[in-house]
């Protein structure tokens, strides 16, 4: 019995791949506002591993590396402003 690849020629690791480079954009995106402590870093390993197998949305897993990393920078800066764990407008 041989295995094939489906007739449109995506493998199911290249669609899960496609599927976490557009988490991380969400996640990146959404992490500006809420929960950038958790979802800053989630957003950068997302858009890792779906760069590492080859998405075919580098674009947005770019974006959602970019997003996960300013997450992280936009905390850092409210934490020393209000010299917090966290931070609140």
């Amino acid at each position: 019995m041989q295995l094939t690849a489906p007739a449109n020629g995506r493998t199911s690791t290249a669609r899960d791949a496609d599927g976490m480079a557009v988490a991380s954009f969400v996640l990146g995106l959404l992490g500006l506002l809420v929960f950038n402590l958790f979802l800053g870093p989630t957003a950068i390993v997302l858009a890792g591993v779906a760069l590492w197998r080859g998405t075919g949305r580098r674009g947005r897993a770019f974006l959602g590396l970019g997003l996960g990393i300013a997450d992280l920078v936009v905390l850092a800066v409210f934490m020393q402003a209000d010299n917090a764990v966290s931070w609140s407008f």
